[in-house]
């Protein structure tokens, strides 16, 4: 972002020019099916702005720069679909406060990026519009949900793109796609306008190409909104100083994390890192997480049961799809629904609305709670002897598109990105190492609204390895 911010102040290059070659890049590489959407007439009016505002001095680090907005993201009077024929037809009345920043911030926005639908999924296969290829091997998958942001990054279609981060969604495609990808602090930014899946669960960041970059624009994305009840009312600091200020850091590595990784080249890619920053000067502290265990559990009953509340709302008569085929009511609400969700939307409503159901609400969602804060409880005990906790973003590589048929197997994908989510804390993935050829990265977590404790580590690594690097 610096070097295209200071390239297009110096007139080394104009907006629209740096809009034209992202735009050909896209087209270029439409296989990849990463873009819903791309309008470039209204891309190459804002980079005519941009132009402008630079030639007046106007400009801020974003002014002129090319991004994408996963499409959970609305924006006033474009379609918005989260991924899903339900919402094919959706044309949003009013733009999401994190486009609104980083547009008030004069980013240009190339389009809108594939995602599973609903976000809903670890591999980009659930799209209604169809899977997302891995840049790096096609064959494979690129992640999810955020898979269509990923790739886009990773195939240099844009400078950076928004994403959302749940269970793991922004951090896991980061991992199989070898870039750097942050979930801010619960709160840190606004979801005004941006879909729900579980909205105590998600959160936007960034999935960029390094750590600065990241830093760059979570600095404008982030900030209290009094749209959102859930928003933070905190002072927002200048990451973009923070990530390259003088900092010591103490990481956490969870007891008994190390022996349990069963991938040997994740293993090892995992101790080759911790050991590249402790040779830097950071400290390493063993910690106890007790009830990290319970986490993928716990999570697929909270996830699955806020699920089925948000997505209520889409009967065929309020929001999206409608059925023709109807003779009743209740044919409405059936057919809209079994027409308008794909398969695993459709069984995370189910098993959500089981959970929340007389009889089994204490037995299943309030049990799954009680788990919640006791990993948030381990979580605030070990932040008090470390500034950052490190672990595997994922147990493996990237696998092979239609290869995981069983969705047990598909939701252990996030084993260990699901714990910051309960939890509600700022982690990020950047890519150190590879398995089978493929990228994998380092997931660090930090301390309530210590993103740039997290980004400043991250950069340290970049700074001392090449593993981020691509062309």
């Amino acid at each position: 972002i610096l070097e295209l911010s200071t390239a297009l102040k110096k007139k080394q290059i104009s907006a629209i020019e740096l809009a034209n070659y992202f735009l050909d890049r896209v087209n270029k590489f439409s296989h990849l099916n990463a873009f819903l959407d791309v309008n470039p007439e209204i891309t190459l009016e804002q980079a005519k702005k941009a132009d402008e505002k630079i030639s007046m001095r106007e400009s801020g680090a974003l002014t002129g720069i090319p991004i994408a907005h996963k499409d959970i993201f609305c924006i006033k009077d474009k379609k918005t679909t989260c991924g899903s024929k339900m919402l094919s037809n959706f044309i949003s009345p009013y733009s999401s406060e994190v486009f609104s920043k980083l547009d008030t911030a004069g980013a240009i926005t190339l389009g809108k990026t594939n995602m599973d639908e609903f976000a809903m999924g670890s591999s980009n296969e659930t799209s209604f519009y169809g899977n997302v290829l891995n840049p790096i091997n096609e064959k494979l998958s690129p992640g999810g949900s955020s898979g269509g942001s990923a790739a886009a990054v990773r195939a240099n279609l844009c400078s950076f793109a928004t994403a959302t981060d749940t269970g793991g969604s922004i951090r896991q495609p980061a991992s199989f796609c070898g870039v750097t990808g942050i979930k801010p602090t619960y709160g840190r930014v606004s979801r005004w306008g941006m879909i729900a899946f579980a909205s105590s669960l998600d959160q936007a960041g960034i999935i960029a190409k390094n750590a600065k970059d990241a830093a760059i624009a979570l600095k404008y994305m982030s900030g209290f909104d009094q749209k959102d009840s859930t928003s933070l009312n905190e002072e927002v600091k200048d990451l973009q100083k923070e990530v390259d200020a003088d900092q010591e850091h103490v990481i956490g590595i969870p007891k008994g994390l190390i022996e349990n990784i069963k991938n040997d080249q994740v293993r090892d890619s995992f101790k080759n890192a911790i050991s590249i920053l402790e040779k830097d000067g950071a400290k390493i502290e063993e910690i106890n997480l007790p009830h990290i265990e319970y986490s993928l559990p716990a999570y697929y009953v909270i996830a699955p049961a806020e699920c089925s509340a948000n997505l209520a709302r889409y009967d065929g008569i309020r929001f999206g799809h409608r059925s023709e085929s109807v003779s009743s009511l209740e044919d409405l609400y059936v057919n809209s629904r079994t027409e308008g969700f794909g398969k695993e939307v459709k069984n995370r409503i189910f098993i959500g609305t089981f959970c929340l159901s007389a009889g089994y609400y204490d037995a299943f969602y309030n049990k799954a709670l009680k788990i919640r804060n006791l990993i948030k409880s381990d979580f605030d005990e070990a932040f008090k002897k470390v500034s950052s906790i490190a672990m595997p973003t994922c147990s493996n590589s990237s696998f092979e598109l239609g290869s995981i048929s069983d969705p047990v197997e598909m939701y252990e994908q996030d084993i260990y990105t699901i714990p910051a989510n309960l939890a509600g804390l700022p982690a990020l993935s950047i890519p150190a190492g590879t398995a089978d050829e493929m990228p994998i990265g380092l997931q660090l977590i930090g301390n309530y609204l210590e993103e740039g404790k997290i980004l400043n580590l991250a950069n340290k690594f970049q700074k001392l390895t090449d593993f981020h690097e691509f062309k």
